[in-house]
């Protein structure tokens, strides 16, 4: 928050815990929707910050995502000319940037790329492709905290220096490589070309690099 608001951001933070969020799906409509809705239509950015759950995020964060990314706002946003759905990086908040910041009481190595629990990218698969890239937001590497049940002062100085670091250049930073949902990457069952990473399989193939 501190390193953002002495680069020059203009900062809305949400504390979803203080504000009392309720993330149960109710009718469309809710004043608290539209309200979080429009506070996402103004940012540029999207930092969202969370203890990671049995590889996933928790409850409330899910329910907050459930209820504001709703259809025709978040996605099914249709293509002016075709008028087909804009979806996998295009739709309702193209243009915005998605940095998740991740704690976790794990190893570094366990969720790296040899690690068992896997990378955190692909852990986070769902959220980063499947609701990020989805909606047509820009989502970038995690920026991952690891062993956050045993730091100390001088640990927890040195990791809010890092994440001042990634934030001063987050929005020059290269998204995560994801290939667009188009004819040349795509046929039209939404699988993948054969000629397309050719002899490559599972999600990393819908990377492009």
């Amino acid at each position: 928050m501190n390193a953002l608001g002495a680069a020059g951001w203009s900062v809305d933070e949400i504390d979803l815990y203080r504000e009392g969020f309720n993330p149960l799906l109710v009718e469309r409509g809710e004043a608290d929707v539209r309200h979080h809705q429009d506070r996402l239509r103004e940012a540029d950015l999207l930092v969202v910050q969370f203890p990671l759950w049995w590889y996933s995020v928790p409850a409330i964060l899910k329910g907050w995502i459930d209820r504001v990314f709703e259809s025709g706002f978040a996605f099914d946003v249709p293509d002016p000319e075709t008028g087909k759905p804009l979806k996998y990086g295009k739709g309702g908040l193209v243009g915005k940037r998605a940095l998740t910041v991740v704690t976790a009481g794990d190893r570094a190595a366990t969720l790296g790329p040899r690690g068992i629990s896997g990378d955190i990218e692909d852990v986070l698969w769902p959220l980063l492709h499947g609701t990020f890239w989805y909606t047509g937001m820009d989502p970038l590497r995690p920026h991952l905290i690891t062993d956050a049940d045993t730091m100390n002062p001088q640990v927890m100085a040195r990791i809010e220096a890092d994440l001042s670091v990634r934030l001063e250049g987050v929005m020059t930073e290269p998204r995560i490589d994801y290939r667009p949902m188009a004819e040349e990457h795509y046929d039209h069952t939404i699988r993948l070309h054969d000629s397309v990473a050719p002899g490559q399989d599972g999600l990393s193939a819908h990377r492009e690099g």
